[in-house]
């Protein structure tokens, strides 16, 4: 079982910036990849960024070079620096842990992020 607690999300006007934290607890071991993903009314839930526990990422194309994925694999904690923000980034965002051998994914609860024009 692995347990998620997601931080920094809050009110921020276009062009501001923000970074989000995702701290993972319980059974944490080596392989595994970290996401985040994001939640707009009346959207689908799309992946904004995924790191794995050897340093690859991916985003989205939306957010490229505007958001930076990070990890520190020794506190089992992923973050999300988000600059250059936008109004349609406004989502509820989510952070995902997806183990491996076997698969699984964990979730956390969410955290707002409403950028103002």
């Amino acid at each position: 079982q692995v347990q998620l607690v997601e931080s920094g999300g809050g009110l921020v006007q276009a062009g501001g910036s923000l970074r989000l934290s995702c701290a993972a607890s319980g059974n944490i071991f080596s392989g595994n990849i970290m996401g985040w993903y994001r939640q707009a009314p009346g959207k689908q839930r799309e992946l904004v960024a995924a790191i794995t526990s050897g340093g690859s990422t991916n985003y989205a194309d939306s957010v490229k070079g505007r958001f930076t994925v990070s990890r520190e694999n020794a506190k089992n904690t992923m973050y999300l620096q988000m600059n250059s923000l936008k109004p349609e980034d406004t989502a509820v965002y989510y952070c995902n842990f997806r183990t491996l051998l076997p698969s699984y994914d964990y979730w956390g609860q969410g955290t707002q992020v409403t950028v103002s024009s």
